[in-house]
């Protein structure tokens, strides 16, 4: 093999020793040697509609390619990938345009992507797992020109939140990356987190964990400019209701206990029985647990259809915020920071591209959608 690679470079070599020796020529260089390429859509193409789609609203307004047949070059080869389906490439080309391109245009101006947007979009239709973390990556922006989504096969259109997080959210993820590649973000940012970042371990930490130490998910906690563009892109897609939730987990205490407990799903609380003995460090989902009110005033959290071994109705109780970290505070002043700087950089209102997405998100049809591919001619 590294004989063939040997002569490959040789040959390499020569041919550009060639085109430069010709280029000092004053002789007119000849025909080229490799084929004309054909760009003419075939309209007995099974995948006409869609390749007449991407070329007419991605390639010929944003200079952008649009690829869902997943060529071989465009992979990372060190991961076992599958093309995404034609009828999932549809969904996710007519939604990016929807959610992505309609909403910067709106808001920035039809000349903001055309300038600063990626080059090429890649859809995959499985996501790449690291066997050595155990994670997978469900998006990839590569120096400021590609951006690539991963599991497009396992999309489930039906279900909005696992479309935000998977697509939605990811895609306004990479943007962020393309953005602050281009104009860089206040260092002022790095240092309200500093010392909390976990490069290693940061899959392996509970959601109120991370947001009790100022991050909008654990991924965000892994390093600085994932921090920055999760912060960015959680803000613009979470609905109200999800914001508050990041930021009522980042007012809570919390602790380690058993890792067979955490979940990112669960809420950390002590649990006492009635007799006010201690017990031991749980993770209680919040779903979980019933709240009784006195006529004073005075607030008794239960633990659902759960007793002790005495038999005592179980009381759950906050557990004590040790950390000194004011979470939300950490998190409202990261958003700010990044408001600014969409506004100083770019002249843009980050809570303008919010509320356009917010309401898009809730208001969007994909049976029209479809229609912009599927009814064309």
């Amino acid at each position: 093999m590294k004989k063939i690679q040997y002569y490959i470079s040789a040959l390499l070599l020569v041919a550009v020793a060639a085109m430069s020796l010709s280029s000092c020529s004053e002789d007119k260089l000849g025909p080229t040697i490799f084929p004309d390429v054909d760009e003419t859509l075939d309209p007995s193409s099974y995948t006409y509609k869609l390749d007449k789609f991407l070329t007419e609203n991605y390639l010929k307004k944003y200079n952008l390619t649009f690829l869902y047949k997943m060529p071989d070059i465009s992979t990372n080869m060190n991961y076992n990938l599958v093309p995404a389906t034609y009828e999932n490439s549809i969904d996710l080309a007519v939604l990016c345009k929807y959610l992505w391109f309609d909403v910067y245009d709106k808001i920035a101006g039809d000349d903001f992507l055309k300038t600063y947007g990626p080059r090429i979009i890649l859809l995959i239709g499985s996501p790449a797992y690291n066997p050595t973390s155990g994670t997978e990556i469900v998006g990839l922006a590569e120096g400021g020109i590609k951006v690539s989504l991963f599991k497009v096969n396992a999309m489930r259109i039906n279900d909005f939140n696992m479309m935000n997080e998977y697509y939605f959210k990811t895609m306004h993820h990479e943007f962020a990356h393309i953005l602050h590649q281009t104009k860089t973000y206040p260092n002022e940012f790095n240092t309200i987190s500093i010392g909390h970042y976990d490069s290693n371990n940061w899959q392996d930490r509970s959601e109120g964990q991370v947001a009790s130490l100022g991050f909008v998910t654990t991924y965000a906690s892994s390093e600085f400019r994932e921090d920055f563009a999760e912060t960015i892109a959680n803000f613009i897609v979470k609905t109200d209701a999800q914001w508050d939730r990041i930021l009522e987990l980042a007012s809570r205490g919390w602790a380690s206990g058993d890792e067979d407990d955490v979940t990112s799903e669960f809420y950390c609380y002590y649990y006492y029985p009635d007799n006010d003995a201690t017990r031991d460090l749980v993770y209680v989902s919040e779903y979980n647990v019933f709240t009784v009110v006195d006529e004073d005033g005075t607030v008794h959290k239960y633990w659902r259809n759960n007793t002790d071994k005495e038999g005592n109705r179980i009381v759950v109780y906050d557990v004590e915020d040790k950390d000194g970290i004011d979470g939300a505070d950490a998190i409202l002043q990261k958003v700010q920071i990044a408001r600014e700087w969409f506004k100083t950089a770019w002249n843009l209102d980050l809570d303008a591209l919010r509320e356009e997405v917010q309401y898009r998100q809730s208001h969007y049809d994909i049976t029209e959608l479809r229609k912009l591919v599927y009814d064309i001619q």
